[in-house]
């Protein structure tokens, strides 16, 4: 890295205008997924409805004359959401931008599109894998009773466990982000291994409240893989200083 090389610097207000600017754009980019979202919203809703009528044929139910709507604000948030993930992380990225070294720069397009990548890998998995297996197994516990299960406990469950798996999936992302400032180095990383099964699994039991081993393990063991996965990745980031290295390992 050559001494003579300037980063962008930028005053407190010109920061805050820029954190404004970029969550302008965000939030704009959201709204246009959300209303696109909305017309389609009732076959979005029903789709995810599938895995609990591939266990009971017992309809699901509403209590409350606002609970239809509400869930569908929020069914169209979540998956607005999504679709403008690749929006939302660009605009972070620009903002970040400025603090880092010309070379640095050149990984907006691969953070953007793995980033994006991961985050709908991390949904897909929670919708076709883990959340089927907790419904199969949390409906089995109850097979001596009646299911009478409402629309927003129902579908409150799925789009947590759907949003929490699609953010633990960045967790390559993110490590390599911070491996790439200098926060942290693969040793750190690997070093701090135990400590980081235990927080991983923490937060799968957060997302998933069945206590059932297997379960916890769906959530909890592709986490883990995604954390080596993302030691591997710091790997990739040269050494900038021994100095620096020193520091965050």
């Amino acid at each position: 890295m050559s001494e003579s090389e300037n980063l962008s610097r930028m005053t407190l207000i010109q920061h805050l205008e820029e954190l404004r600017s970029r969550l302008v754009k965000v939030l704009l980019a959201l709204a246009v997924t959300f209303a696109v979202c909305w017309v389609f919203v009732e076959r979005i809703a029903n789709f995810l409805a599938r895995p609990i009528y591939a266990v009971t044929d017992e309809p699901l139910v509403f209590l409350g004359v606002t609970d239809v709507f509400i869930l569908y604000v929020k069914v169209a948030a979540l998956v607005g959401l999504f679709i403008a993930s690749p929006i939302v992380l660009y605009q972070f990225w620009r903002f970040v931008s400025p603090g880092l070294y010309r070379r640095e720069r050149f990984y907006a397009l691969p953070f953007v599109f793995l980033g994006s990548l991961f985050f709908l890998a991390g949904g897909a998995f929670a919708y076709y894998v883990a959340f089927p297996f907790a419904v199969d197994f949390l409906i089995g516990m109850g097979a001596a009773f009646d299911p009478q299960i409402t629309v927003d406990r129902y579908f409150g469950f799925l789009l947590l466990v759907i949003l929490g798996l699609g953010l633990m999936f960045e967790l390559p992302i993110v490590i390599f982000f911070l491996a790439q400032i200098g926060v942290v180095t693969p040793r750190f990383l690997i070093r701090h291994f135990r400590w980081a099964v235990l927080i991983i699994f923490v937060m799968a039991a957060v997302i998933t409240p069945t206590p059932d081993v297997v379960n916890l393990c769906i959530f909890a063991l592709p986490t883990i893989l995604l954390y080596l996965l993302g030691v591997g990745a710091a790997a990739l980031v040269p050494r900038k200083s021994p100095d620096t290295a020193d520091e965050a390992g």
